[in-house]
């Protein structure tokens, strides 16, 4: 017996409504910015106020000259007087699409002559949004910045391509532009620098079952080193950075881990102290901050980290893994997930949207576009997975092929 998928949304819903609620949502943010900027300014006023009082009269017992009546206070300034705003601001930051629709390139393709110019063709299709790789698995970096010296030093800084002539002409052309910084995967700074690797317990530095090296999340050392990287990027002209592999690692001989400058907290605490130090470094540079995640982090713990109440309140976007070929037989109580696109992405969505009630976080998921286990991915099992995306409510989806080669007319079914 297999459970009916959660009722919290309806089947059917009115996309423009949709959008309009998102309008709604966007500008109750810009408005409660701009009443905390209204209240500190109010604050600042009162506060020279009262000092001005007691300059003028508070210290006259201690006086010999006879007292004199104090001036009456100034009035104050016209510009303090701000009617309740009819319509918000221009928003500060990146202009994000009311639904994002994009797709994956590694450092590696997008170094190829022309392909850049092909990805852009696809706007007449309806994308709007490429995520670009800045750092990814193997620990590359794809341009070397002054920002980000330790990747110079270490030789993962190469050339793929120019991060500010590349953000010219996809911004030029009207597309968002996200970097994915992988962090804590990264074979290339724990075969340099071993000491800031998780370590084996027998000696020498933990792998995975790929025989990759991960980096040790409890040491900060490894968070300026990636969170260096994603500052190069957004200097550069990136609206958004994803950290990716952001988690403990979830596959090997996991006893086997040891990991120095641990500390008492549970996993998640770690990485959500992270996302706060990445936060707290990118929010002067105006650019958003997402993060990957499973696609189950919201149906149960995993043990790698990845509680999304918890890396919430630190990003602006999060992206669950939703890749159906991904979930065993029987998970979300579907029998072949690989062959229920549609109803294992709703479901795994509608986890997350439980968990996230309430949390100004948007939802955008990552969508499969590839074939795994022998079964060819056509068309209609990638619009099967869009259309239950937007179901549920999701602020759009991104296609993952690490080819970097996309189902055509796919983004079409998301135009609006």
């Amino acid at each position: 017996m297999f459970h009916k998928p959660p009722r919290e949304f309806p089947t059917r819903i009115d996309p423009g409504e949709r959008f309009r609620e998102r309008r709604r949502r966007h500008r109750r943010r810009i408005r409660n910015r701009r009443i905390v900027a209204i209240m500190t300014v109010v604050g600042l006023a009162a506060a020279i106020a009262f000092a001005f009082r007691a300059v003028s009269g508070g210290d006259q017992g201690a006086s010999e000259t006879p007292a004199v009546p104090p001036a009456p206070p100034p009035a104050a300034p016209a510009e303090l007087v701000v009617p309740p705003p009819s319509e918000p601001p221009a928003p500060a930051g990146p202009t994000v699409p009311l639904e994002i629709r994009g797709v994956h390139v590694s450092m590696q393709v997008l170094s190829l002559p022309g392909r850049l110019d092909k990805y852009l063709a696809l706007v007449s299709e309806g994308l709007n949004t490429l995520e670009v790789d800045v750092k990814d698995e193997r620990g590359e970096v794809a341009f070397a910045s002054p920002i980000a010296p330790l990747a110079t030093k270490i030789g993962s800084a190469r050339g793929y391509y120019d991060p500010e002539g590349v953000a010219e002409r996809i911004k030029a052309a009207g597309v968002y532009l996200i970097g994915r910084v992988v962090v804590f995967e990264d074979p290339w700074l724990t075969s340099e620098k071993p000491g800031l690797a998780i370590k084996n317990r027998g000696g020498g530095v933990w792998r995975d079952s790929a025989g990759y090296g991960w980096s040790n999340p409890y040491d900060e050392r490894v968070w300026k080193y990636n969170v260096d990287i994603a500052e190069a990027a957004a200097r550069a002209g990136f609206d958004e950075i994803m950290f990716d592999y952001v988690r403990f690692p979830s596959d090997g001989n996991l006893k086997a881990m040891k990991f120095l400058r641990k500390q008492p907290e549970t996993k998640s605490q770690t990485i959500a102290r992270f996302l706060q130090f990445a936060r707290n470094r990118l929010a002067p540079l105006d650019v958003r901050v997402s993060a990957a995640v499973f696609g189950l982090a919201a149906t149960r713990d995993l043990g790698i980290g990845q509680d999304p109440r918890k890396l919430a309140p630190y990003l602006d976007a999060i992206s669950p893994m939703v890749y159906p070929s991904h979930f065993g037989p029987g998970e979300l109580d579907i029998r072949n997930p690989a062959a229920a696109p549609g109803d294992i992405v709703s479901r795994a969505l509608g986890d997350f949207n439980r968990v996230l009630r309430g949390q100004d976080t948007d939802i955008v998921p990552w969508l499969q576009d590839f074939t795994q286990n022998h079964r060819p991915y056509t068309l209609d099992d990638v619009r099967a997975q869009i259309g239950a995306a937007q179901r549920r409510g999701a602020e759009g989806y991104l296609l993952w092929n690490s080819g970097a080669l996309y189902t055509p007319g796919a983004l079409e079914t998301g135009s609006r």
